[in-house]
């Protein structure tokens, strides 16, 4: 079990053919898998947002995953935002 001083939270937004490639349902199950609480949801832009926030080392490996996401998917960039921790519960796929 992790320590709690060990929760971290990354926002990042992916770029690239990601949307209409079930990145979304992709990245709960990735999520769920590793006990990363947060949220995943397509932007009016075309590019998908999402939240992770669990250990540091659960949390780096979803932006990994997020790197490459599903099979279909074809990401050009993914960018990252450290952000305090807010006590998430949960993974879920939003808008």
């Amino acid at each position: 079990m992790s320590d709690t001083s060990d929760v971290v939270r990354e926002r990042v937004r992916v770029s690239g053919l990601v949307q209409g490639v079930f990145f979304r349902d992709s990245c709960r199950q990735e999520a769920r898998r590793l006990a990363v609480a947060g949220w995943v949801r397509n932007c009016h832009d075309g590019t998908v947002e999402a939240v992770f926030e669990g250990s540091r080392r659960d949390v780096e490996q979803m932006v990994r995953w997020c790197q490459s996401g599903p099979p279909s998917a074809r990401v050009e960039r993914v960018e990252t935002e450290s952000e305090p921790p807010t006590g998430e519960r949960g993974f879920h796929v939003t808008g």
